[in-house]
């Protein structure tokens, strides 16, 4: 479960996040979107991994699958963007729910050896369906239309305000589905899911219900990043780009919710600092990793509790 203090840290992050929008100009506004977009991606990674144990090679897929649903819907069909980013989430948690119907049969290595098997599937399809401009990918992509309350969306400060809203809300809707019986059941199948197996709960239609919930909200990332960008193509889906973000919800810290938040932020940032500094930004990026890792914590967050815990008088001796 999400621990009551972790909802206050991640409250002083987005208010750092405005406090940098609100000083921010042009890049500063499209790293903002960035980070949010990935946020909301490693959150829905986080729910499944962190929380219910089921770490997937192929949540880009789904990711690309929400982007590519937003831009054929509006950009094909002539949607009104609403319904298209109602859509794009709607279709990629059904398509999460075949997905897991499949996959959560097994477990460990095999389940993600079948997430990625179903990421380069989806990779496949979308890099040679000529429809939606196959390697090429897809132009033409609009985004909602907020023109009528006076908010003007093709405006870089305004959308990404708009993306750490959205954020924000689907941080708040995951903390409260974590409380929920649903959360509960997810937290504890992690944990021992042979007790849950002796108590007759059918495992695989909880593990399916959070994999297509995680689903959704990768589609909903997918239908922000598809309006961020005004371009998509198929290497949203590649298998490389889910590993981007589990590093996002290690480094950050598994099953804290805001540590993919910390996370998305961190590798977001440095990744764009380091760059500009040096050509083995990837390098320098890898040691801090495994820094982290090695002071086998959980994460970012992890390390920011124990150290509030020896802040704390006794602290040192609990």
């Amino acid at each position: 479960m999400t621990e009551p203090h972790w909802h206050g840290l991640a409250f002083l992050a987005l208010l750092g996040l405005l406090g940098w929008w609100s000083q921010a100009e042009y890049f500063g506004f499209e790293l903002l979107t960035e980070i949010a977009v990935f946020a909301i991606l490693a959150m829905s990674l986080d729910l499944i991994a962190g929380y219910a144990g089921m770490v997937s090679l192929g949540h880009a897929a789904l990711f690309g699958t929400g982007a590519y649903a937003y831009a054929w819907l509006g950009g094909v069909l002539g949607v009104p963007a609403p319904l298209a980013m109602l859509g794009a989430t709607v279709g990629t948690g059904l398509v999460a729910l075949l997905v897991g119907m499949v996959a959560v049969r097994v477990e460990g290595i095999f389940f993600i050896m079948i997430t990625l098997g179903f990421g380069q599937m989806g990779y496949e399809f979308f890099f040679q369906n000529s429809t939606m401009g196959g390697d090429d990918g897809f132009y033409g992509i609009s985004r909602l239309d907020l023109s009528s309350i006076g908010i003007e969306m093709t405006d870089p400060a305004s959308f990404a305000l708009f993306a750490m809203i959205a954020m924000g809300f689907v941080y708040v809707l995951l903390a409260w589905l974590l409380a929920t019986p649903l959360g509960a059941v997810l937290c504890g199948l992690h944990a021992n899911p042979k007790r849950f197996r002796a108590l007759g709960l059918r495992v695989s239609l909880y593990r399916t219900a959070g994999f297509a919930v995680a689903g959704s909200v990768a589609g909903f990332a997918g239908s922000l990043s598809a309006q961020h960008t005004l371009f998509i193509a198929p290497n949203l889906l590649n298998w490389t780009t889910s590993g981007e973000v589990l590093v996002m919800v290690i480094l950050g810290g598994l099953g804290t919710l805001v540590g993919p938040l910390i996370g998305a932020a961190s590798i977001v940032f440095l990744r764009h600092e380091l760059s500009g500094l040096t050509d083995y930004w990837g390098a320098i990026l890898g040691g801090f990793l495994i820094l982290v890792v090695l002071s086998r914590q959980n994460g970012m967050v992890g390390a920011l509790s124990a150290l509030a815990k020896l802040a704390k008088p006794g602290g040192r001796d609990a």
